[in-house]
C-alpha cells in the first residue's frame, strides 16, 4: 500500500496541510482501493460503504487511519468508537469534489465573477438524501486554512481546507450541518502562526459584539414582480425622487427588519417620500460608526434580524410604492483584526503600499482597487444588493476619498500615479466597472455618488470617459444655501449668490440635493436650530426651505426628523424626538413636509427634466429685490412650474414679475399658508398675466410659491 511520507502525514494531523484531500478519503492503490480518515484519540475507526460493506481502518500516524477497499468507494460514512463515548458516525467530508469548477475559478482570478457570492463563502448544498455546507475562502497567502466553529467544537485541525490552486481559493465540504451553524476560518500564515477569520463573503454574523460567521440559507419568496418590472421602464432621472434618510436604528429603538415594515410604510408613504435610504446595513461591530466601518460586506446586520427578515422589509416597502436606497462603502474598511485587515496574515484586500493603503484619518485601510480579485469582491458585493435584496439604487459614500491619492494627505505622504497625477487610476477603472455593470444588470436602478469635489463627469457615461454614476450629491449647493438660511434675513439681501450660484452649474452632473445625517451631527445642530429668529421665524424658514430645495433642480434627500423640526442634534444612541410632534407647530410643519412631498409628484415640471438646462429659466422681479428669488421649470408636455421665493422677514405685495407664459398662475403651494403654522399670505384666486407677461403676485414672509400656469 503506497502511503505518504510521515511528514505529510503530521501536517494532516495537524490540520496544517495545504491538500489534505490528496490524502484523506478514498484514492487508488493499484487495483484496489484506499480509504484515509483523520480520527485522533479513537479506539476503532470503520469506514462502512453505501451497500453495508465495512471496511475496517488502522492508525497510521499522528491520528490518521487507513484501510483497503475492494472496490471504489463512492459513497460511504466513517465510524469512530472511543472511550467511554458513544459511537461516533458522519460522512466524510473528504471524499466530495470541489464545489467550485474550473470556470468559476477562471473567473476569480480574471475578476469577473460577477455573481462570487454564490460560490465563496459558506452555502448549505442538497444532494440526494445528503446535505452539507460548502465553506470556500480566497486566501492565496495561507500555509493552511481550516474551518472551525460550532461544526467541531471549535477545533479547526478536523476540517482542514484543500488548496484550489493558483486561483487562490480553499475549499471543503461538511456533511451534516446547515442553517445556524456558526463558523469562521483559521488562517496558518507565511510567517507560521495561526489567525482566526470572519467569513468575508458571509451572508449573515453573530449578533455584535459576537463576531463569526452564520450558514445561511434564503427561504424568502418576493411578490414586488410589478414594482421591479415598473423600475426597469425609463429612468429616475425622469422621475420624482424625494429621499427620507433614515437610521434604522435610532428612527424608532427597538424595531426590526420585520417590525419597522408596518410603520415605515405608513409613515414614508403618508409623508410621501418616494424613497427611503437606509445608512448602511452591511455588519459592522461599532454601532457608533453608524455602519461606515463594514466588516460584513455581504451580511445585512443581524442587529435588527435575519436576512430574510430584512428581504420582508424591502418587499413591504416596494409593495406600497416606495423604493429602497441603501448606502455602500466601497472606499475603507476598518483594521478589526477578526474582518479584511491582513485577511491571510500579509496586505490582501487593502493597498499594500500604506500611502494607498491606509485612511490615516479614519484608522482604517484603503482597498486595492488594482487587484483582480479585490475588484471583482466589491463589484459582486454591489450587484449582491441588487439581485438579492432588490435594493433600488446604492448611494456611494466618500468617493472623492477614493478618486484621490492626496486625499487627506499633506506633500510626500502620497504618490502619484503613472502619469504623474493625483487621481487614483485604479479607483476610477472600478468605479467604472461597478457602474457600468449595475445599470447593465439591473435597469432602472440608481448608483449616487457622495462626491464633494468638482471632479469631471461623475455622472457622465463611462463609454464618454465619465465614472457612469446615476447622480451625484451636490454638496457645493447644501454647503452655500445652509449658510444663506443661517443668515438673519435682515442680511440675506447682500447675499443672494449663496442661493443663485447653484443655478450656474446644476446641469453638469445629475443631482440630488442632500439634506443628510452629515448636517445633523458634531456640533451642527439641526436642521431647524440653524434657521435665525424665534420659534415661529424658524418654522416659516425651515419651510421656506424646504419649499426651494424641493423647486430647484435635482432630486432631493432629507435626514430624518428634519420633516417635523427635531430641535436636537442627532444621535444614534437614541430615537428622534418624537414627542415633538405634541406641538401643533411642529405636526404643521410635518403636515406641510407631506403635502411638499404630495404636490411635488403631482407637477411633472418639477422633476421630468431635472438634468436639462432647457427647461429652466430665472423669473426676474420688474423692480430688483435681493431677497426675492424666482424661477421657473417646464415638462415635456407643455406645463410649467413658478418657483418665487421672498427670504425677507415682511411680506412683498404687488410684487411685479415677467412670468414665462401669458394666461393665469395658480398657487397650488404657499409655505406660508395658515394650515401649515404661516401667516396667510398669498394669492388665494391666482394671478393672471397681462398681454405682455407681467403678473403682480403677493410674496409671503419668509415664504415660496409654487405657481402652476394654467393657460
Amino acid at each position: 500500500m503506497t502511503r505518504p511520507d510521515e511528514s505529510i502525514l503530521d501536517a494532516v494531523g495537524a490540520g496544517a496541510y495545504h491538500a489534505p484531500h490528496d490524502v484523506l478519503g478514498p484514492h487508488r492503490d493499484g487495483d484496489d482501493w484506499v480509504i484515509r480518515a483523520r480520527r485522533p484519540f479513537a479506539q476503532t475507526v470503520t469506514a462502512v460503504l453505501s451497500d453495508g460493506t465495512r471496511v475496517e481502518l488502522t492508525h497510521v500516524r499522528a491520528g490518521v487511519w487507513e484501510g483497503s477497499a475492494d472496490t471504489q468507494p463512492t459513497a460511504y460514512d466513517i465510524v469512530a468508537t472511543y472511550e467511554g463515548a458513544p459511537e461516533y458516525r458522519i460522512d466524510d467530508p473528504y471524499r466530495h469534489l470541489p464545489t467550485l469548477g474550473e470556470v468559476d475559478l477562471h473567473l476569480i482570478r480574471e475578476g469577473r465573477h460577477e455573481e462570487l457570492w454564490n460560490v465563496l463563502g459558506a452555502h448549505v448544498r442538497h444532494y440526494d438524501a445528503l446535505s452539507g455546507v460548502s465553506f470556500a475562502v480566497w486566501a492565496p497567502n495561507a500555509r493552511a486554512v481550516r474551518v472551525v466553529g460550532d461544526l467541531n467544537g471549535w477545533d479547526g485541525t478536523q476540517h482542514a481546507m484543500r488548496s484550489l490552486g493558483s486561483s487562490g481559493v480553499w475549499e471543503l465540504f461538511v456533511p451534516g450541518i446547515g442553517v445556524g451553524s456558526a463558523y469562521k476560518f483559521e488562517i496558518l500564515t507565511a510567517d507560521g502562526q495561526w489567525i482566526m477569520k470572519a467569513d468575508p463573503m458571509a451572508r449573515r454574523a453573530e449578533v455584535p459584539p459576537a463576531t463569526a460567521s452564520v450558514v445561511t440559507e434564503s427561504e424568502y419568496t418576493w411578490s414586488d414582480d410589478e414594482w421591479i418590472s415598473a423600475r426597469s421602464t425609463g429612468s429616475l432621472h425622469d422621475k420624482p425622487m424625494s429621499t427620507y434618510e433614515l437610521h434604522l436604528g435610532s428612527w424608532r429603538p427597538g424595531l426590526g427588519y420585520r417590525e419597522a415594515a408596518d410603520e415605515l410604510v405608513a409613515y414614508v408613504g403618508e409623508q410621501g417620500f418616494t424613497h427611503i435610504e437606509f445608512l448602511p446595513l452591511a455588519e459592522h461591530p461599532f454601532g457608533g460608526s453608524w455602519g461606515y466601518q463594514v466588516t460584513g460586506y455581504y451580511a445585512p446586520t443581524s442587529r435588527f434580524g435575519t436576512p430574510d427578515e430584512l428581504r420582508y422589509l424591502i418587499d413591504r416597502l416596494h409593495q406600497a410604492g416606495i423604493g429602497v436606497i441603501m448606502d455602500w462603502v466601497p472606499g475603507h474598511f476598518p483594521k478589526d483584526a477578526f474582518a479584511l485587515a491582513r485577511f491571510d496574515g500579509v496586505p490582501l484586500y487593502e493597498h499594500p503600499d500604506p500611502r494607498r493603503g491606509e485612511h490615516r484619518d479614519w484608522g482604517t485601510y484603503i482597498f486595492d482597487y488594482g487587484r483582480n480579485e479585490v475588484r471583482n469582491f466589491l463589484v459582486a458585493n454591489a450587484l449582491y444588493w441588487f439581485e438579492e435584496f432588490h435594493v433600488d439604487g446604492l448611494r456611494v459614500d466618500a468617493v472623492a476619498s477614493m478618486l484621490y491619492l492626496d486625499y487627506s494627505r499633506e506633500e510626500g505622504e502620497w504618490e502619484p500615479n503613472i502619469h504623474g497625477g493625483r487621481e487614483n487610476l485604479e479607483a476610477m477603472r472600478f468605479l467604472q466597472e461597478v457602474n457600468a455593470t449595475a445599470y447593465k444588470r439591473y435597469p432602472g436602478i440608481a448608483m449616487i455618488a457622495e462626491e464633494s469635489t468638482s471632479f469631471p463627469g461623475v455622472t457622465a457615461p463611462t463609454s464618454q470617459g465619465g465614472l457612469g454614476f446615476g447622480f451625484k450629491w451636490n454638496m457645493g449647493w447644501m454647503n452655500d444655501s445652509l449658510v444663506y438660511m443661517g443668515r438673519d434675513p435682515l442680511y440675506r439681501a447682500h447675499h443672494e449668490g449663496e442661493l443663485s450660484f447653484s443655478f450656474v452649474y446644476a446641469f453638469s452632473e445629475n443631482f440630488v440635493l442632500p439634506i443628510s445625517h452629515d448636517e445633523v451631527v458634531h456640533g451642527k445642530g439641526s436642521l431647524f436650530t440653524r434657521m435665525p429668529g424665534d420659534h415661529w421665524q424658524q418654522l416659516a424658514n425651515m419651510r421656506a426651505f424646504l419649499a426651494y430645495m424641493w423647486g430647484h433642480p435635482g432630486k432631493q434627500l432629507l435626514f430624518m426628523g428634519q420633516e417635523f423640526g427635531q430641535m436636537s442634534e442627532w444621535s444614534e444612541g437614541r430615537g428622534l424626538d418624537w414627542w415633538m410632534l405634541d406641538q401643533p407647530a411642529h405636526q404643521q410643519l410635518q403636515h406641510f413636509v407631506s403635502a411638499l412631498n404630495h404636490t411635488y409628484r403631482a407637477e411633472a415640471p418639477l422633476w421630468s427634466r431635472d438634468s436639462d438646462g432647457e427647461a429652466f429659466s430665472r423669473v426676474w422681479p420688474h423692480s430688483p429685490d435681493s431677497n426675492i428669488l424666482g424661477f421657473a421649470r417646464r415638462d415635456n408636455d407643455g406645463g410649467t412650474v413658478v418657483v418665487l421665493c421672498n427670504f425677507a422677514g415682511s411680506p412683498r405685495h404687488d410684487v411685479e414679475f415677467a412670468m414665462p407664459e401669458v394666461g393665469t398662475w395658480t398657487e397650488v403651494l404657499n409655505s406660508d399658508a395658515q394650515e401649515f403654522g404661516g401667516s396667510g399670505v398669498g394669492n388665494f384666486g391666482g394671478v393672471m398675466t397681462d398681454a405682455e407677461g407681467t403678473a403682480r403676485v403677493a410674496l409671503p414672509p419668509l415664504g415660496v410659491l409654487w405657481l402652476r400656469h394654467q393657460g
